[in-house]
């Protein structure tokens, strides 16, 4: 089964609502690749070489990501690392598709939505109308959260204490989302888990009275690109395969 990659694409903005959000990068097809159509999608959190180089030996169609390329203020000549990666993609015959926060947002095949699910995190759900989402927990201590987000997803988390209560009501948001405790105290929050940490990070926790913790970009963000990809094989009737590649932060 092939499908076409433009057909593929609005599919995907459809369900997806891309229209709807102001991006730091452009959603939908970022690299056409020159092939027949889609009949193999290779799917990863980020189009990084090395990505590419398996995505070429397995023969993929299609590099699906949630981190693409073209990125709102970076430099746009396609030289040096980037030019290596778009050179590969297009001589390897691969067109590269990308969904930054319209896949961090879905209610059923986004990031928070599916990093919620995997924690166990009750009644989860977004906090207001933006990417930041809360949920509910029995009452459960700052160490044993950290356990929880250890044995899940792969690593320990990087917490910092922000008052000596037991954990009810908990916020996350996926990736690159620290500046959000604010967001998170100000909703009354026991604690919040992101990807990333920053310096101020840990004084706005302390002072805010909130847990923080930081539990990996990638870690946190490997869930819905893989749910895309699954859904997309099941409805068109192609291949899929996910690649995981190591990356701590």
């Amino acid at each position: 089964m092939m499908i076409d990659l433009f057909e593929l694409e609005q599919h995907c903005n459809e369900l997806l609502g891309a229209a709807g959000f102001d991006d730091y990068c452009p959603n939908g097809v970022q690299v056409d690749g020159g092939g027949a159509g889609v009949g193999r999608i290779v799917s990863a959190v980020t189009a990084s070489q090395a990505v590419i180089d398996t995505a070429i030996g397995q023969q993929a169609d299609l590099l699906l990501v949630h981190h693409g390329y073209f990125w709102r203020g970076e430099a746009a000549p396609l030289t040096g690392i980037k030019g290596r990666r778009i050179r590969s993609l297009i001589s390897g015959g691969i067109s590269l598709l990308a969904y930054h926060l319209p896949l961090d947002a879905h209610p059923t095949l986004g990031n928070n939505f599916l990093l919620g699910q995997r924690l166990g995190f009750a009644r989860g759900r977004p906090l207001s109308q933006g990417l930041v989402w809360q949920g509910e927990l029995p009452g459960e201590t700052p160490e044993a959260l950290a356990d929880r987000l250890a044995s899940q997803l792969g690593q320990r988390p990087l917490w910092i204490s922000g008052h000596s209560r037991s954990i009810r009501r908990i916020g996350w948001c996926t990736g690159a989302a620290q500046s959000a405790i604010t967001e998170a105290a100000a909703a009354g929050l026991d604690a919040f888990v992101s990807g990333e940490i920053s310096e101020s990070t840990t004084h706005l926790a302390r002072e805010l009275g909130i847990h923080y913790f930081a539990a990996g970009h990638h870690a946190t963000e490997r869930y819905g690109v893989q749910a895309l990809g699954q859904y997309l094989a099941e409805k068109f009737g192609i291949y899929h395969q996910f690649i995981d590649e190591n990356n701590p932060v």
